[in-house]
């Protein structure tokens, strides 16, 4: 008779899947899963905290568009996951969170890493958590996990596993295997396709917003060749900038809308996968005109007309309701006019830039944030990813980035959890191992994951950090001169310390910038050498990136600076 364990049958399964790497760390609840997963040749990629356990398989998950899997410890390895799969769950990130627990037979016994009930606190943000309390239920478990995970909306599950489920033995041939392939999703209805094929043939200023499903390279040839016979510029939030880079119809991030001219604001707006919401303005008209006729396309039918009323709202694949819409084109030309809307457009956002460029003319002392992150744009290799973290940091990457030709930009979502993206790039890098990882991240932020430098060593991993050290938490020191004045600043400033130095120690390479000229040969050398490397980069604290200006009820431009 052929036996299994319970964490045996977690791998046999995972692997089912198609799953090859988990992320995680070592703790006894767990240890069944990691010398089954050695055995079978299952990598575990071992992190120095499991708060990046959780945000290494967003990352993964987030590249390729696959299931994300991490795999915990009880007590607090389970809490420590718990803003991972906030953040997986409010970015509709799948990812299956194993965690183990305290045996059944000593339950409720004030035994170690016990005593409460790690469903009912994932239970809020996940599409499915579960205790399994049968060996035998684990294919069974796992497989509905999988598929629920990868069901749109996608979304983080949960599996709790006792300690005393995962040791026990079972007959595997008592044992069933279930189906954990989703095998395809529903596309938008033909005549509402048709809807928005004829819209598009007399709209004079349409765009596209482009969300996060396009991340295969088949997802963005469908996009591509859909704006090419259409003439339709393509925007983005953070997660679908990559899906639009490479088209000749590509303008950049969504926020560009804000600054175009009141007569020249668009007439259609499609959107595709992207959600109403911060990235909208929320609804409020300033960025998406209320005049302009919205069609709306999403795989969850909750985001349909959330904040603006939509001419048509349908709940489909986003991917293949762009696949049929190239099929309902036809061979007819592109409408006249879309070459001057799209130019249009373009400088708009070069206007923008320029505006920026100038502002740093007068500026003294440290480097300027807006040229060090225009740098950061120009360096960036072909289809690499980028991700960022901190919120100055993002804010003002967001006014460059677009100019790069990467294959994925991850920011922090929707949760904005501080911190949260070391761990996403250490997932994006193992998942694409052949391509760039740069992490560009602020001061503060970087703090959180110091010692994951010595992950990125241990697992090879060439992750590029570049620190914008402001020595200060940026953006909430602003916050406090604008709302309490320049002598209330509290809490903030961040003035100790090498964070070149902390890398060094653990292992990886360490570089100090305090001038511009430096920056790019910096980058370079460190994608040269495939090492993971700090680029700790001195900027100045005091100018406002002009998200900032608006979200304290300013406008974009004017050249604003606080004492720093």
């Amino acid at each position: 008779m052929a036996t299994a364990t319970g964490s045996g049958l977690v791998v046999r399964t995972l692997q089912r899947a198609g799953v090859n790497v988990a992320f995680g760390l070592p703790g006894a609840h767990i240890d069944g899963i990691l010398q089954d997963a050695l055995d079978a040749k299952l990598r575990i990629v071992d992190v120095r905290h499991e708060m990046n356990a959780g945000h290494a398989a967003e990352g993964y998950a987030r590249v390729t568009g696959d299931l994300g899997v991490a795999v915990v410890t009880a007590g607090g390895g389970f809490t420590n996951v718990l803003t991972s799969i906030a953040n997986a769950y409010l970015d509709r990130t799948p990812v299956l969170y194993i965690a183990g627990s305290g045996p059944l037979e000593t339950d409720q016994v004030n035994d170690q890493q016990a005593g409460f009930d790690q469903v009912a606190m994932a239970a809020p943000v996940t599409k499915f958590a579960h205790r399994v309390t049968r060996t035998e239920l684990i294919p069974r478990l796992v497989a509905q996990a999988i598929r629920t995970a990868l069901s749109e909306p996608r979304g983080p599950v949960l599996l709790d596993i006792p300690w005393d489920v995962l040791r026990q033995s079972v007959d595997v041939d008592e044992v069933d295997d279930y189906r954990v392939e989703v095998d395809g999703t529903g596309v938008s209805p033909a005549g509402a396709v048709d809807r928005i094929v004829d819209a598009l043939s007399t709209a004079r200023r349409p765009v596209a917003l482009v969300g996060k499903s396009f991340v295969t390279a088949e997802a963005r040839a469908q996009l591509h060749e859909f704006a090419a016979r259409t003439g339709v510029p393509l925007f983005s939030d953070w997660e679908g900038l990559g899906a639009i880079v490479g088209s000749e119809q590509h303008v950049g991030l969504v926020q560009t809308l804000a600054t175009v001219p009141e007569d020249e604001r668009p007439d259609l707006v499609l959107l595709l996968g992207l959600r109403f919401g911060m990235t909208t303005q929320f609804g409020t008209g300033r960025l998406l005109p209320k005049s302009s006729r919205l069609f709306q396309i999403d795989p969850d039918g909750r985001e349909l007309g959330r904040l603006q009323d939509v001419e048509l709202g349908v709940q489909a694949d986003p991917v293949g309701t762009v696949g049929l819409l190239n099929e309902r084109l036809g061979d007819g030309p592109v409408p006249s006019g879309r070459d001057d809307w799209l130019k249009t457009l373009r400088e708009v956002s070069a206007t923008r830039r320029s505006a920026l460029a100038d502002e740093t003319e007068q500026h003294e002392g440290a480097i300027h944030p807006y040229l060090a992150v225009r740098t950061i744009a120009e360096s960036v290799p072909d289809q690499a990813t980028v991700v960022v973290d901190g919120a100055l940091t993002e804010l003002w990457l967001s006014e460059t980035i677009a100019l790069a030709p990467l294959a994925h930009y991850l920011g922090h979502g929707y949760l904005s959890s501080m911190g949260s993206t070391f761990g996403v790039a250490v997932g994006a890098q193992y998942a694409i191992p052949d391509k760039a990882t740069i992490l560009v991240t602020g001061d503060g932020a970087v703090g959180y994951s110091l010692a994951e430098f010595d992950t990125l060593v241990r697992a090879g991993l060439p992750v590029v950090v570049i620190v914008l050290n402001n020595q200060a938490w940026g953006a909430t020191l602003h916050t406090q001169q604008f709302i309490f004045g320049e002598n209330r600043v509290t809490n903030n400033r961040l003035e100790n310390g090498s964070y070149s130095g902390v890398a060094r120690a653990l292992g990886a390479d360490g570089v100090d910038v305090t001038e511009l000229d430096q920056l790019r040969p910096a980058i370079e050398a460190a994608l040269a050498a495939r090492r993971p490397t700090c680029i700790d980069v001195r900027v100045s604290l005091a100018p406002i990136p002009p998200e900032e200006r608006v979200l304290n009820g300013g406008a974009p431009f004017g050249g604003i600076e606080v004492d720093s």
